[in-house]
């Protein structure tokens, strides 16, 4: 089941699948808290096991008038590769398309591009490193016409 949660229930989530090892405080993104921004969880049997966050945020790559970044999409490692994550996507493009937004678009990691290529997300551009992340591709996906 996927619910509306609090950007706060998004970090150990974050942290375990993300950012492990690291400090709890790298788990926090910039605009977590604003009220522009949707956070969805996916629970099984009460628990949290999957969480993706949806930003307003426009990117200059395109020229949409209304833009949505998914950040932070992560499935507890025991339960990946059981369609959540799909589920998830999902969950933040109807989302985006009840928001009327034109684009959604994110920053891959490397592993999960073929991932997102399966759900019909597109690369833009080279490959770039996050530092202390990984290697990246922006990938995108037109919801209308701009």
């Amino acid at each position: 089941m996927i619910l509306p949660i609090n950007y706060q229930d998004t970090y150990l989530i974050r942290q375990e699948v993300l950012r492990k090892g690291k400090p709890i405080e790298t788990c926090y993104f910039t605009g977590d808290a604003a009220k522009s921004t949707a956070h969805f969880g996916f629970f099984h049997a009460e628990q949290l096991i999957g969480v993706v966050s949806v930003f307003n945020t426009p990117s200059p790559l395109f020229h949409a008038p209304l833009q949505f970044q998914i950040r932070g999409m992560a499935v507890l490692n025991e339960f990946q590769y059981n369609g959540i994550g799909k589920e998830l996507m999902l969950q933040a493009e109807n989302y985006c398309r009840q928001q009327k937004g034109a684009v959604i678009w994110f920053n891959a990691r490397e592993k999960a591009v073929r991932f997102y290529e399966k759900n019909d997300y597109q690369i833009l551009g080279d490959a770039f490193e996050i530092p202390d992340v990984g290697i990246h591709f922006v990938m995108y996906k037109k919801l209308m016409e701009f």
